[in-house]
């Protein structure tokens, strides 16, 4: 059986994300300077754990002093699953980004659509209320993001996926708001508000099947993913002219600020976290 967690002298306040791949993930910088921000000392390790591992990763964390777990693909419905609770947020989401360990039982939450909001209204003052948005893709990132998006009351939500049925399935999960299904690639009749990129494929320097009557002035883009520098997707919405363009930047420090709050009952300050982060890409650009 593999160990996930050497013996190793850590601070009593223990955390770790999980997933694969997971070398990218700048989870451990986010929580350490949350952590210094509050004077709070904390260790935050990330760990690679593979698709049906999570169980094994669980156990040897908790019996390592863990007492909390972010987890991200592909692991959040496997998260889910296990825990003996969740939150209302991750039954809406029908998966869980962060795992709590109380009085021995495992409580699973999802922070995802709680990022997203907040990054879009506190941290780029956009409004969703009465908006029309178009979500490429419906995987576990959509799925995760969707009932907060609702929560906002927009005009309306559409979502469209390489494969259609993943997107029907979505609208079948989401009953209590009428989501619509767009086939992928094809026009629509008017230009949304709000354009989000929930797929992977920025990670690969790809684009979703998106025409160039979607993006245009007015247009407020938001690619999930985070890169060094602007991703594909990013650039391809700057040269149709988009007014606010978005990386997932934001989402992520936010989400984990969330999950920050449900382990220490402290919100931490994310602007300056966020600004150390576009200046570390910068330099690495």
């Amino acid at each position: 059986m593999k160990n996930y967690f050497e013996k190793k002298t850590r601070f009593s306040n223990f955390f770790c994300v999980a997933g694969t791949p997971i070398a990218h993930s700048k989870s451990p910088v986010i929580h350490t300077l949350f952590g210094e921000g509050v004077n709070l000392e904390l260790t935050y390790e990330k760990v690679e754990v593979s698709s049906g591992c999570l169980g094994v990763a669980i156990e040897q964390f908790k019996k390592a002093g863990g007492i909390g777990m972010n987890v991200t693909v592909p692991l959040k419905e496997e998260a889910f699953d296990i825990a003996d609770d969740q939150s209302d947020r991750a039954i809406k989401a029908g998966a869980a980004n962060t795992l709590c360990f109380k009085d021995g039982r495992i409580v699973a939450d999802n922070t995802d659509g709680s990022g997203i909001v907040r990054d879009l209204k506190l941290n780029n003052s956009i409004t969703l209320e009465g908006k029309t948005i178009l979500i490429l893709g419906a995987g576990g990132a959509a799925k995760g993001i969707i009932p907060a998006l609702i929560k906002e009351n927009p005009f309306s939500i559409k979502v469209s996926n390489r494969t259609i049925s993943r997107a029907e399935a979505l609208v079948e999960f989401t009953k209590d708001y009428p989501l619509e299904v767009l086939e992928w690639g094809k026009k629509l009749s008017y230009r949304p508000d709000i354009v989000i990129n929930a797929t992977s494929l920025s990670l690969s320097n790809d684009l979703p099947a998106i025409g160039s009557q979607t993006i245009g002035p007015g247009s407020v883009v938001y690619d999930m993913a985070y890169t060094v520098g602007p991703t594909n997707f990013m650039r391809f919405s700057e040269s149709l002219g988009a007014t606010q363009i978005l990386d997932g930047l934001g989402m992520l420090v936010e989400q984990a600020a969330e999950a920050f709050f449900l382990w220490h009952g402290i919100f931490p300050d994310t602007s300056s976290i966020i600004e150390y982060l576009r200046n570390e890409n910068s330099s690495n650009a």
